[in-house]
């Protein structure tokens, strides 16, 4: 199969197309013939070994020393079932599924645990708009369900409003019932309120931190800020969540639990198949829509790499990956 490789950490030009064996599903697995893929942020970071605010040399024991271990990067795809594995159940060859692999998407073909997050296309998406989903819809889910707790009538500010996690913090948290102002360039202002923001706010124009006491959740999806600076625009019992933060932080986010007042939240998310379930569930309600930016041939992921890169995307990056000429089967 034809696969989009790295062998050594660097610039989006180490990335090169090799052909590598097809996977064989083990007893619980699924091969899923991969139609498209996306290009995160996370992606993004694995290639160039680029792990924020001193967390280097951990992402690279996990990650691989001198050399990446996984060399086959994607996380988030839709595709079609080529096999099930002898212990396999709930699937059937031939069906169109999406899901969140962690890595291996940016390849003909992938193995998944049938039990894993992975589940039937949700109706109507293409093949593109299904792969565009899990990365950014999941992380929103977790942080603002969980983390946050959210519930109907905060006043949420959601930073990178029109990011590839931040389109769906939006919707998510407009879903459960919250007043969003979502905080992205003038540009994208249509965008953010088309998502269901009540307000959007051009980042350029106004420091959202200077809103004093005004949120109960202030969401930064891409590092915009820090808790010092936005724990003035949070409530007495207000929530900072940073996606990207660094081992400084620790320490804040412990005080902050222990005097009370606005707390900072540090957290990863999980990928879980019930998870995904109520993503699916919600675009079919049609509460969440995907949001893509520009889609590359698997070969042009070089390109890929280099535009999620300048930090200014809207949504999602898509590669199609079933042009390289591996066998597959229909929509």
């Amino acid at each position: 199969m034809k696969a989009m490789i790295y062998q050594r950490y660097g610039p989006p030009d180490v990335l090169e197309m090799a052909d590598l064996p097809t996977p064989i599903p083990a007893p619980d697995e699924l091969l899923v013939a991969v139609h498209a893929a996306t290009v995160t942020t996370a992606d993004m970071r694995l290639r160039g070994a680029d792990f924020p605010g001193g967390l280097g040399l951990v992402g690279r024991l996990m990650t691989g020393l001198t050399r990446p271990r996984k060399p086959v990067l994607g996380g988030e795809f839709s595709g079609v079932v080529q096999a099930l594995g002898t212990q396999a159940t709930g699937f059937s060859p031939g069906q169109a599924v999406f899901g969140f692999a962690g890595f291996g998407a940016h390849a003909g073909f992938l193995t998944i645990k049938a039990a894993g997050p992975v589940l039937p296309r949700p109706g109507g998406l293409s093949h593109a708009q299904a792969a565009a989903l899990p990365f950014g819809s999941l992380c929103a889910l977790v942080f603002l369900r969980d983390y946050a707790r959210l519930k109907a009538g905060d006043n949420v500010a959601v930073l990178g409003a029109s990011g590839g996690v931040g389109c769906y913090g939006v919707q998510i948290a407009v879903a459960m019932g919250a007043r969003v102002t979502g905080v992205a360039s003038a540009g994208n202002a249509e965008l953010v309120r088309s998502l269901g923001a009540a307000e959007a706010v051009d980042y350029r124009a106004e420091d959202i931190t200077d809103r004093l006491g005004q949120f109960d959740v202030i969401f930064d999806c891409v590092g915009a800020t820090r808790f010092a600076q936005a724990r003035r625009a949070l409530k007495p019992g207000g929530v900072y969540l940073p996606l990207e933060f660094g081992l400084a932080d620790l320490w804040p986010a412990l005080v902050s639990r222990l005097r009370g007042g606005p707390r900072m939240l540090l957290g990863v998310n999980g990928d879980k198949k019930q998870d995904l379930a109520e993503i699916s569930a919600m675009v079919d309600s049609g509460q969440l829509r995907p949001v893509i930016d520009r889609s590359y041939p698997l070969d042009c992921a070089a390109d890929a790499h280099a535009y999620v890169m300048g930090r200014h995307r809207k949504g999602s990056v898509v590669l199609s990956v079933r042009d390289t000429g591996d066998a597959a089967a229909g929509e």
